[in-house]
């Protein structure tokens, strides 16, 4: 059976990281969660009190982003560091949105993303994977929802860890994030013309999945 890169793209909350885990072990692909990269670059920024673009810019070459496999669950890294129990709050999502503004920082990891799906077999999700990172993949799925409905997501999501969140100020912060990565200059957030859209604001996990798998078997086939 040959192999063939999945590219998924969407707004933030829309369960991107979700559905590409699931798609990979059902593929037995590898998966690669760009938004991971940028919130580390995005931490790195917090840590050392970057603010500056220029600033941001002159770090990259000192800023290693990977990731290892830990209890079969895929952990992002920086410098090592196993980092991904710190990158999930949303100062550091807000971070990562604005960061990856900057050309040089998206030119500086997209070319790490294109190297990772040189032999195929790979799940990726972000912003710009089917338009920018893999414009010739041969399945591209554009993931949206209502934003009342991402935003709930998230509340729950910040709640099981233990956060005291106000539901109006996430539904704030996905109206932004929507906004920003719709709007800045540098590869924003688009539905490339062969990508399939799917709404799953009102499925069910499993019928999601049963779609997606669905359209998998069927690029495999062609």
């Amino acid at each position: 059976m040959k192999k063939i890169i999945v590219a998924i793209d969407g707004y933030s909350s829309c369960g991107k990281s979700t559905i590409a885990k699931a798609l990979a072990r059902h593929a037995g692909y590898t998966y690669v969660d760009t938004g991971a990269m940028y919130r580390a670059i995005g931490l790195y920024t917090l840590r050392h009190n970057l603010t500056a673009e220029a600033a941001i810019i002159a770090a990259l070459p000192d800023i290693q982003v990977g990731f290892v496999q830990v209890d079969g669950a895929q952990h992002v890294t920086l410098n090592g560091e196993d980092i991904e129990s710190q990158i999930r709050t949303l100062e550091v999502g807000n971070c990562a949105s604005r960061i990856s503004q900057i050309k040089e920082v998206r030119a500086f990891l997209v070319a790490q993303q294109q190297k990772m799906g040189d032999d195929k077999g790979i799940v990726m999700d972000g912003r710009d994977i089917g338009t920018v990172v893999f414009p010739k993949a041969e399945l591209k799925l554009f993931l949206t929802a209502a934003p009342e409905v991402r935003a709930q997501r998230r509340f729950d999501e910040l709640v099981e860890k233990g956060e005291k969140p106000d539901y109006d100020a996430v539904l704030a912060d996905v109206n932004d994030r929507d906004y920003r990565d719709t709007h800045r200059a540098e590869s924003p957030l688009r539905q490339a013309e062969d990508a399939i859209v799917v709404d799953n604001s009102h499925m069910t996990r499993e019928e999601q999945m049963e779609v997606i798998y669905k359209l998998f078997d069927k690029a495999v086939n062609s």
